[in-house]
């Protein structure tokens, strides 16, 4: 096989993106999606890879920033848009094109790069390591009740058609990314990925709609959300299907979910992927009946080890050699000494003697501070040299607020 890659020239990204769909299963999307996602691309990040005139291979780069623990914003390669066409499978193709990202990243000056896969198991032996969970539940609005906080009856609710709504919800959206690690911030353009809605992939619900919260004139707070009527015998069994919700304050966040679990004709809210600590599941009486569910989301590299943990904050003190092994970027093995705590970090080189050995799959996972190095100790994939410094670094590395990646991309 003759092989190479090339950056995309934007006169042929109908044919690359549909080598995408291809690989993908070959199911068409919407002419509005498509528009969205040619328009989102990064041609310049992009590339194909060719066997002679055939193009068998697809991956993307979006420039994204990225909330890490402590609140600052970190630039992240969104990677997106990675296929290998069935016919060259296990020739080295995602190898290749991997590479190539990772370099591509590293000269860009991006600490970072971030992923959502279509299969969990790729992209570890890359140094990608499974830093986020999303929850999915379905709610039982039937037998489960909401125990709202003081406030909430003061905030009015209005309904607005979603377009209108959305640069209110993006002014609520842009206030919430530096207070969770994993949120990104939201480039121009990608304001109409949440409110994109295909007539042809609602399965039957209705079109988007959207609630905004209000307290004091401000809007605090929107639902994003569809409905789904049904009936049998007994009468009607409606579902709701909530896409977003998110707010500024308790109130305006029980007044949203008191709404939806009050829609009539329903009996059940679907929500799409929440973070693991949302607070409904604290106003429900009933957390059985809302048959929570978790899904790997985010995956992070670290490409630069230095300035990765440099750039986040750490809840405790914290003075650690890390021994980290790479084999895929070799320019991150060797030992770190990283000091740090709430207001900033330092991480450099050092000859001194390790207190824990890990991989840098593993401190992708921990990064965001959602996966415990304590818990990949006990999986034996972090290796304590010095007693003790396990639970100071674990401690430290963890986030007060659960990692959250609202929306793929």
């Amino acid at each position: 096989m003759t092989t190479a890659l090339r950056v995309l020239d934007p006169a042929i990204w109908d044919d690359w993106y549909g080598k995408l769909l291809l690989a993908f299963g070959g199911v068409p999307e919407a002419p509005e999606e498509i528009a969205l996602w040619r328009e989102l691309t990064e041609c310049e990040r992009s590339i194909g890879m060719w066997d002679g005139e055939d193009l068998v291979g697809t991956a993307g780069l979006f420039s994204f920033r990225m909330t890490v623990p402590g609140g600052a914003s970190v630039a992240a390669a969104g990677v997106t848009m990675v296929s290998v066409q069935p016919t060259h499978r296990r020739r080295g193709v995602l190898r290749s094109m991997m590479r190539r990202q990772l370099d591509d990243i590293r000269a860009a000056g991006e600490p970072l790069a971030v992923l959502t896969a279509s299969e969990p198991d790729i992209y570890g032996r890359f140094g990608y390591g499974i830093a986020t969970q999303n929850a999915y539940a379905e709610i039982d609005t039937d037998r489960v009740r909401l125990s709202v906080p003081d406030g909430t009856d003061a905030v009015t609710l209005r309904e607005v058609a979603p377009a209108d709504g959305a640069a209110a919800c993006e002014a609520v959206y842009a206030r919430l990314v530096p207070t969770r690690p994993g949120m990104l911030e939201r480039l121009p353009g990608w304001e109409r990925l949440p409110v994109l809605d295909p007539p042809g992939e609602r399965e039957g619900a209705s079109p988007l709609r959207c609630v905004l919260a209000e307290s004091d004139g401000e809007v605090t707070g929107y639902a994003r959300f569809a409905v789904k009527a049904d009936w049998d015998l007994a009468g009607p069994k409606g579902m709701v299907l909530l896409r977003d919700l998110d707010a500024l304050d308790p109130a305006s966040c029980a007044a949203l979910w008191r709404f939806l679990f009050e829609i009539d004709l329903t009996s059940v809210i679907r929500t799409e992927g929440r973070p693991v600590d949302d607070p409904w599941q604290h106003l429900v009486s009933d957390i059985r009946r809302c048959q929570v569910r978790l899904k790997d989301r985010l995956h992070v590299r670290l490409v630069e080890v230095g300035a990765a943990l440099e750039a986040r904050a750490y809840t405790a003190p914290l003075d650690v050699v890390l021994e980290v092994t790479d084999p895929f970027c070799p320019w991150n093995e060797g030992r770190w000494r990283l000091t740090g705590d709430a207001k900033g970090a330092s991480c450099a080189r050092t000859s001194d003697a390790p207190d824990l050995r890990l991989g840098v799959r593993e401190l992708g996972a921990a990064y965001l501070g959602g996966v415990s190095l304590d818990a990949l100790a006990g999986a034996g994939r972090v290796r304590e040299a010095r007693e003790g410094a396990l639970e100071a670094a674990s401690a430290a590395f963890l986030s007060t607020r659960a990692p959250w990646l609202p929306h793929g991309f």
